[in-house]
């Protein structure tokens, strides 16, 4: 056979049109330094007003520094010429004022919305600064979907002359909406489309989204219903019909994090200058776009729309000024805060690193407390174990992937006496397991395979983004332990906190990290966890380095 490769430039043309195409948006919305208050698209009564006044009603020095980040267009200071108290007190008083805006419903979809969330959904409603983006600024379990949902449909009833688009960078994360849109039954039949790329197989669809898929096939017929969902590659088909700006109202990116600039300015291109509205949800913490290229990572292609704008002096964080309203100035971020994944235990060390120990426990207790009696824990009522491995990293032929053969077996072990133990019930669907490198989740399969285990999901980080599970066991794989001037190139992948960041963020219930102690003190994320764990006293396996002995003393 003569077999040869070629790469599909398809998705490289859309975002280089994309590229020509936002230069509408401008300054103003790509690259945001002021921020000019729009009349609300929505008001609500008073009922929704006094929530959010008893959520949080704006310090003096709030007043004072949202008044100096925003203008008002000239509508507004007629509307309002008094002296404007708060990003709050304004959307109230402005919302009686102008009369022609409609009403909002007066209660949420999903009635389990918690503060911040309900918080986010009313300012994307009134959408006080579009075009500017909105950003949804979520943390690992904290309901970044479940808010996008809401909002798509109070968007929907609230506004009916909205169009609205919903796009995330992968297939998976984009039939996730849909379902959920479907599973919410707020959508009238023949209101929602799921648009694929058209090398998309249907059977990768699952059954109950395929209704909807089948009048995405006819992208003209598509681009007529009032909620479109599809990637944000595939976004670029309706350039190909002719569509340009403005053709949406509402243009919304979940996981916004994981897509590339470019790949994200596709759908943006689709969307009004003046009256348009961005939304971005994500988390500029965890993984940012895949990026193949040295050369264009050096240019800073891995840097997502969205950790750009989050670095911009409008998004930054500001304690001084926006500390009654988490931190971020309100008419730009929601930043969610209550994790409803993961046990106490597990969250405080990603909180302290990553999330200036914001984040609240607010998981089913049921479900995070129900391994703290398992038998091999080294601490009873302490869900986390880290076990130090000083085997061997190793490779194969020509193959760049590292594996090492003691933290597989070791990982197997741990994967038996879980799925096998009768104190913890744990199903072999509720194990995950991460690994770094390819070799070595090659490896551990093949262990589980001869263990009648093959139902544990091993794979790299990036296929456990946005997954959670009940346990996650990480094997590191690494343990050359000569010293190198560089360790971030010796540590390989492990030298990245989003990675890090990533996966011990996924268990519910249970994390074991596999490991040599001597090779991860290195790096300061994995140092920090070793620390913790050695000071809560569920460090087991070979001896500590030097450095860490003191700590287990």
């Amino acid at each position: 056979m003569d077999v040869e490769f070629t790469y599909n430039r398809t998705t490289s043309r859309r975002c280089h049109f994309a590229l020509e195409q936002v230069v509408h948006l401008g300054v103003k919305v790509l690259f945001p330094e002021e921020i000019i208050l729009q009349s609300p698209q929505v008001t609500w009564d008073w009922k929704h007003a006094q929530d959010i006044k008893n959520h949080g009603q704006p310090t003096s020095k709030n007043r004072k520094a949202l008044k100096d980040q925003t203008k008002h267009t000239p509508e507004e200071q007629r509307a309002g010429a008094q002296d404007t108290p708060g990003p709050w007190a304004f959307a109230t008083e402005t919302g009686r004022l102008v009369s022609g805006a409609p009403k909002a419903r007066e209660e949420f979809f999903n009635p389990l919305l918690n503060e911040n969330q309900k918080l986010a959904v009313r300012r994307i409603l009134s959408g006080d600064c579009r075009p500017i983006p909105y950003v949804l600024f979520g943390p690992p379990g904290t309901g970044k979907t479940v808010t996008i949902i809401e909002a798509v449909l109070q968007v929907f009833h609230a506004l009916p002359d909205s169009r609205i688009l919903v796009c995330a960078p992968s297939n998976s994360a984009a039939d996730l909406v849909c379902l959920r849109l479907h599973e919410s039954q707020a959508l009238r039949l023949g209101a929602m489309v799921r648009v694929n790329a058209t090398c998309r197989f249907k059977e990768s669809a699952t059954e109950t989204i395929r209704p909807y898929c089948r009048d995405g096939e006819d992208i003209w017929k598509a681009s007529r219903f009032r909620v479109v969902i599809t990637t944000c590659s595939s976004a670029g088909l309706f350039y190909q019909i002719g569509l340009r700006v403005g053709h949406f109202t509402h243009v919304f990116v979940d996981e916004a994090g994981q897509a590339s600039e470019p790949e994200c300015l596709i759908p943006l291109g689709l969307v009004s200058d003046v009256s348009g509205q961005i939304i971005l949800a994500g988390d500029p913490m965890q993984l940012g776009p895949v990026i193949k290229s040295r050369l264009a990572t050096a240019y800073g292609l891995h840097v997502s729309m969205l950790e750009r704008l989050m670095s911009r002096p409008a998004y930054l964080r500001d304690e001084d000024a926006f500390g009654a309203c988490g931190a971020y100035n309100p008419l730009l971020v929601t930043k969610l805060v209550k994790n409803y994944r993961s046990h106490s235990a597990l969250l405080a060390l990603p909180s302290r690193l990553f999330y200036h120990q914001e984040l609240e426990v607010c998981a089913d207790p049921r479900v995070v407390t129900s391994l703290l009696g398992w038998e091999k824990l080294p601490r009873k009522g302490f869900p986390l174990i880290f076990h130090g491995v000083r085997g061997e990293e190793a490779r194969e032929g020509r193959s760049p992937s590292w594996f090492n053969p003691a933290e597989a077996v070791q990982v197997m072990r741990y994967c038996c006496l879980l799925a096998r133990s009768i104190s913890s019930q744990v199903s072999a669907g509720d194990i995950g397991v991460i690994t770094p490198y390819r070799k070595q989740v090659e490896k551990i399969r093949i262990l589980l395979q001869n263990v009648d285990l093959m139902d544990i999901k091993v794979g790299s980080v990036e296929e456990f983004q946005g997954q959670e599970y009940l346990v996650i066991i990480i094997s590191t794989v690494r343990s050359n332990e000569d010293i190198f001037e560089d360790d971030r190139y010796f540590l390989g992948f492990l030298a990245d906190s989003k990675r890090f960041n990533v996966a011990i963020t996924r268990p519910k219930a249970l994390l074991i990290v596999v490991g040599n102690p001597h090779v991860l003190v290195r790096d300061p994320c994995f140092g920090a966890l070793l620390e913790y764990s050695i000071t809560n006293g569920v460090y087991t396996g070979c001896n500590l380095p030097p450095e860490l002995q003191p700590l287990q003393e």
